[in-house]
């Protein structure tokens, strides 16, 4: 059945006027109520994030090298950015964006995105150096968006030495904005065997920086978390002070995890001289003593895992507050009910199975529980906006 969705319930609702599909979620013992699912931008290539303005504007941004909003108005345009130095292999390329905790008054937003050497050189899948890079590398940007919102501006580098792999794989990279205005950096391995659990690297990791791009209190090195495969989801669960994260597994066991400063989450593929072997467990607490247990794993096979959001509202009934996973390979959205402590799950649903295929980014949205979430089928790709159905 489709129904227009009423501007009473989503923040800024009124900017969305194109017909909503209400869906229902996969049986289970405690059914999930309901989704309501509209189109807010499409024709998109691999929208890897989108994010919600304070006045209403959406702003994602195309993986190959575009941004692109939905005005409060409902028009759709392309934002004018430098990004000729983009770096765009493979899994790599424009991915996070978030905007600051002061947006209202700074106008400032970041992105994590590949970068091209100065020097044309090859990239790096180990340790790299501050400044004068002259090999290819993932950095976190800030840029100012005018009032208009035609054009961002860059306005400097927090962080110039994530590594990234010749071909692109697994460069991360998910920008948390933490309400202290701290940000939270999730990055990938770069498929190299030693980066998860080199300190010297920051690869595998998650990091922790000031708004400036210094180490923030606690994380002197800037390494929050390490022993990680490919970090692509980070949120804080509502009414907490816990940060969790969802990495991809390798051929098993995508997962959840509640991030606790300094924790080591056991990702140690160097077996094999040389050889990245993805033939280890994601959490090897053998192999590496104390690594911390994942609140949830997919199993096997594993289903791709590279978004992460919170329900959070009285909507969502019994499932406010459970964690929501999206799937590339499965075609879904997973929901994760947690006990109260949250270190581990109580019950799982599945929701969208195969309705738009590919699933990637997960944005809350504010307002009746809504959250954005962006397809990455590679044509015609979505932003949608998903709210629990109203009864």
């Amino acid at each position: 059945m489709n129904k227009l969705v009423s501007s009473s319930g989503v923040l800024a609702a009124s900017v969305f006027l194109t017909l909503a599909a209400t869906t229902t979620a996969t049986a289970q013992a405690d059914p999930l109520p309901g989704l309501t699912v509209t189109t807010v931008l499409d024709g998109l290539a691999k929208p890897w994030d989108a994010v919600v303005a304070p006045d209403g504007t959406v702003l994602t941004g195309e993986r190959s090298g575009r941004f692109v909003i939905r005005a409060v108005d409902g028009t759709i345009r392309e934002l004018a950015a430098d990004l000729d130095d983009l770096y765009a292999p493979g899994e790599t390329g424009l991915m996070g964006i978030a905007l600051a905790t002061d947006f209202a008054a700074s106008r400032t937003i970041y992105t994590c995105q590949g970068v091209q050497g100065s020097g044309g050189g090859t990239g790096s899948a180990g340790t790299g150096s501050a400044g004068g890079r002259s090999d290819n590398h993932i950095a976190v940007l800030s840029w100012t968006v005018d009032p208009e919102w035609t054009a961002l501006t860059r306005t400097g580098t927090l962080v110039d030495d994530i590594p990234v792999a010749d071909g692109g794989r697994h460069g991360g990279c998910r920008i948390l904005a933490h309400p202290d205005g701290t940000l939270y950096v999730g990055t990938g391995d770069t498929a190299s065997p030693t980066v998860p659990q080199d300190r010297n690297s920051l690869g595998g990791k998650v990091l922790h920086i000031n708004a400036d791009g210094s180490p923030a209190a606690g994380s002197p090195d800037r390494i929050f978390t390490l022993g990680h495969r490919n970090v692509q989801g980070l949120a804080i669960r509502p009414g907490t002070d816990q940060i969790y994260e969802v990495e991809q597994g390798t051929s098993r066991d995508d997962e959840l995890n509640l991030l606790v400063p300094g924790g080591n989450y056991g990702y140690r593929p160097d077996r094999l001289p040389f050889i990245y072997d993805e033939s280890v467990p994601m959490t090897d607490p053998t192999r590496v003593p104390g690594a911390l247990a994942a609140v949830w794993s997919s199993g096997s096979p594993a289903i791709a895992t590279p978004g992460l959001t919170f329900a959070d509202g009285a909507s969502w009934g019994s499932w406010n507050g459970a964690a929501v996973i999206s799937s590339q390979q499965e075609e879904k959205l997973v929901f994760l009910k947690l006990s109260e402590d949250g270190t581990e799950f109580v019950d799982e649903a599945d929701a969208l199975v195969g309705t738009y295929g590919r699933l990637r980014s997960l944005t809350s949205f504010g307002g009746a529980g809504a959250f954005l979430l962006t397809t990455d089928n590679g044509s015609d790709d979505k932003v949608l906006l998903v709210t629990p159905a109203a009864d």
